[in-house]
């Protein structure tokens, strides 16, 4: 397999890892009257994943040379 094979195979990986974190069933344990330093568990957990999946997109695109 192509470098370049690999790098699509790991893109579609985490475009599923995205869609499996934003989902209903997932969004819905978080989905409760608490908070932690002021903010809903809710927000933390969303903003969390976002950062999470954009990290390990710069990752798994940036150029190793």
């Amino acid at each position: 397999m192509t470098p370049e094979s690999i790098k699509g195979r790991r893109l579609v990986g985490l475009f599923l890892l995205g869609f499996v974190l934003f989902n209903y069933p997932i969004i819905s344990l978080f989905n409760i009257e608490a908070e932690l330093f002021g903010i809903p568990i809710l927000y933390q957990y969303c903003f969390g994943a976002w950062l999470l999946v954009i990290v390990l997109i710069r990752y798994v695109t940036r150029n190793h040379e």
